[in-house]
């Protein structure tokens, strides 16, 4: 074969790739961040991609959630669930099966008078913590929700400050698209990770961190009262939790609790249920995220819970 047909196959075959990775899997066009002094990171508002088959909508708060009115309808129940990749679902979940979609619809045959449709709302972003969701309520405030969902997960309670330096450095954290889907796939399969100046001293934060998070959570709480939101806090555990989770998990999970009984919180605590059931790993994807299964688990209870709050 001659050199110009070796080339043109080569281009064609490239081409066809290109496309396939593109517009079969979603290559190129990952979610976007975007750093923010105060929150740390958040998605860039106003996206809409697929990876994997899966849609993935952000809306102009950096919501993953459709575009929406600062505040709701007379008749809309809107349902702020805050939280971190547990609620957000990430590239691995479609857009109508993210937590708050679930409960939304769990909630929908269960709603307290005088409203007539769930209006879920869906703040979170990959690794945030009490401190991010914090942040971010209070550069945005809770758009006349009626209830505020703050979701955990154990390890939350050890999250560190909130910061922007892994954004556009961490694969996880692009800022921009990169100039070919090919290019994408080969990033992530053959470039190392390196380390990002300053990360691991924040990664490394020393002192009280449960006590800061604690606080954090507080303030969310204290915030969500002041706007008229009713308010609960839950927390999802780790797979490594079940049967029983290690020493430094139980003190603070016990301080946890003592906040929640010393405040008044509804408080719901997913341990139990995740052990009484009867094949556990089901329920999760990793050592962290929840299966299609958990998470109907999971939004069955808090629909449940949502209830509870309107006697």
């Amino acid at each position: 074969m001659k050199l110009w047909m070796w080339i043109v196959s080569l281009l064609i075959a490239g081409l066809l790739a290109e496309l396939v990775l593109r517009f079969g899997y979603g290559f190129g066009r990952p979610p976007l961040y975007v750093g923010d002094p105060s929150i740390g990171y958040r998605l860039v508002p106003n996206q809409q991609v697929r990876r994997f088959g899966n849609r993935i909508f952000i809306n102009q708060y950096s919501m993953r959630s459709g575009e929406i009115s600062p505040l709701p309808a007379p008749d809309r129940f809107r349902l702020l669930l805050l939280g971190d990749s547990l609620a957000n679902g990430n590239w691995w979940t479609d857009q109508a099966n993210i937590l708050s979609e679930l409960i939304a619809r769990d909630l929908q045959p269960m709603l307290p008078a005088p409203y007539a449709k769930v209006e879920p709302l869906n703040a979170s972003a990959n690794s945030w913590g009490p401190r991010n969701q914090l942040a971010y309520i209070q550069r945005y405030g809770t758009f006349g929700a009626i209830t505020l969902v703050l979701l955990l997960n154990t390890d939350d309670l050890f999250g560190t400050q909130p910061t922007d330096l892994q954004v556009g450095k961490e694969r996880s954290y692009p800022d921009c698209n990169p100039p070919f889907a090919i290019a994408e796939l080969l990033d992530r399969l053959v470039k190392r990770s390196s380390s990002i100046p300053g990360l691991e001293d924040i990664q490394n934060e020393g002192g009280d961190r449960v006590g800061k998070n604690l606080s954090a959570i507080d303030l969310i709480h204290q915030q969500a009262a002041a706007e008229k939101a009713k308010f609960l806090l839950v927390l999802s555990p780790l797979r490594r939790e079940i049967p029983i989770p290690r020493d430094y998990e139980i003190e603070a999970r016990a301080r946890l609790q003592n906040w929640t009984a010393e405040n008044n919180v509804p408080y719901t605590d997913l341990l139990s249920t995740f052990q009484e059931h009867p094949n556990v790993d089901s329920l999760y994807r990793d050592h962290i995220h929840l299966s299609p299964a958990g998470n109907q688990l999971v939004s069955s209870r808090i629909a449940s819970e949502i209830v509870l709050l309107f006697p």
